[in-house]
């Protein structure tokens, strides 16, 4: 499979592990993390034959994942920057997804140019989590467009989401902790009900880095937090949790 499939400068190929299915990235440019995958595991449980939109979806880690963890019908991906959306649809070809996968090339802002407003089951988003001008600025133009609001702020992801989904469509984002009341206050704002959280930890000791939150579109408010996800035991090797996420259980 390897040798039909193009790899430029600095490019290699993972394997995902689950299902045969792997992805192709840019070992200087912005690689998935563990963000992504507990994400695509979050939202597995959507339901069968859902229309799904992933914005901002970089290689397209989640949307691969999805296609072999749900039975969706269709998952559409759209990333703002050409270099890493060739790079998704590349994996696209590698995994032969074509049939269930497709990219757009463009600005999420410009979605409505390519979409009806309530066309989608499902959105997925793994965002920039940070304040354009903000921590440090990473000099690589990809790795700072994927972990900062540049292109488009966190009110344009809820906002569009808003747009996109159907009526009691269900949104699924990871996120930073520190800036969890400004997304849920956002998710309140264009008519996304918050409905389940859950607080991801490196291990018991450590704070929380990332939270995963479920909101559906004109749902009526009631939440439900999660148990707490650890990464690593006390010997810091995976816990159960993730070697089931990882499908290592």
């Amino acid at each position: 499979m390897k040798e039909n499939i193009e790899l430029k400068e600095n490019e290699r190929i993972d394997d995902l592990e689950y299902k045969g299915l792997k992805i192709i990235q840019n070992k200087d440019g912005f690689c998935f993390g563990i963000d992504s995958i507990l994400l695509s595991d979050f939202a597995k449980n959507i339901k069968k034959r859902a229309k799904v939109l992933d914005l901002g979806t970089g290689t397209g880690i989640i949307a691969t994942l999805l296609c072999g963890k749900t039975e969706l019908s269709e998952i559409i991906g759209i990333e703002v920057q050409k270099e890493v959306a060739e790079m998704a649809k590349r994996s696209i070809q590698l995994n032969h997804l074509e049939d269930k996968f497709k990219m757009i090339q463009d600005n999420i802002l410009n979605l409505n140019n390519y979409f009806e407003k309530n066309t989608f089951d499902v959105i997925v988003t793994n965002p920039p989590y940070k304040k354009k001008e903000t921590g440090v600025q990473n000099e690589d133009t990809r790795k700072l467009i994927s972990r900062h609001e540049i292109e488009a702020n966190l009110e344009d992801f809820i906002r569009i989401s808003k747009d996109m989904l159907k009526d009691k469509g269900e949104f699924y984002i990871v996120y930073r902790p520190e800036r969890l009341v400004d997304l849920l206050t956002l998710m309140r704002k264009y008519k996304i009900e918050p409905k389940k959280i859950q607080f991801v930890y490196s291990n018991i000791y450590a704070v929380s880095k990332l939270v995963l939150v479920q909101g559906v579109k004109n749902a009526r408010p009631f939440l439900k937090l999660e148990p707490n996800l650890y990464i690593y035991d006390e010997k810091g090797n995976y816990t159960e949790e993730v070697l089931k996420i990882y499908n290592k259980k």
